[in-house]
């Protein structure tokens, strides 16, 4: 079991990878974002399983508290940002199976 500094420290991880994942989203950087999921992912299995079953108290719950707003911020951010590239994206693969099954239905060939 992890002791109240090792819970903060960690959900400070989360905070900072949040963080990155924010401006990785909004350079549209998605292999970046990717990677950083994973690591953030990581870190949030490593609270899940080594996070002590009794609250925080005092300055820590204060602390817990606020890194949990702002991670749940960007993850808003991060979303809003992803959401519609998300559904241009699954629009585009759709579209092109549609015109794929057309051509096929069709006879229709690209090479000549």
């Amino acid at each position: 079991m992890m002791n109240e500094q090792e819970v903060i420290y960690l959900y400070e991880n989360v905070a900072s990878i949040t963080t990155e994942m924010l401006a990785a989203a909004r350079e549209g950087d998605w292999d970046r974002l990717v990677a950083l999921e994973t690591r953030c992912s990581d870190q949030v299995s490593m609270l899940k399983t080594g996070e002590p079953p009794l609250a925080l108290t005092g300055a820590s719950r204060e602390r817990k508290v606020e890194i949990i707003k702002k991670i749940l911020a960007d993850d808003r951010e991060i979303r809003n940002i992803t959401q519609p590239w998300m559904e241009k994206l699954s629009l585009l693969i759709n579209s092109t199976g549609a015109e794929r099954k057309l051509n096929h239905a069709y006879g229709i060939s690209h090479s000549g």
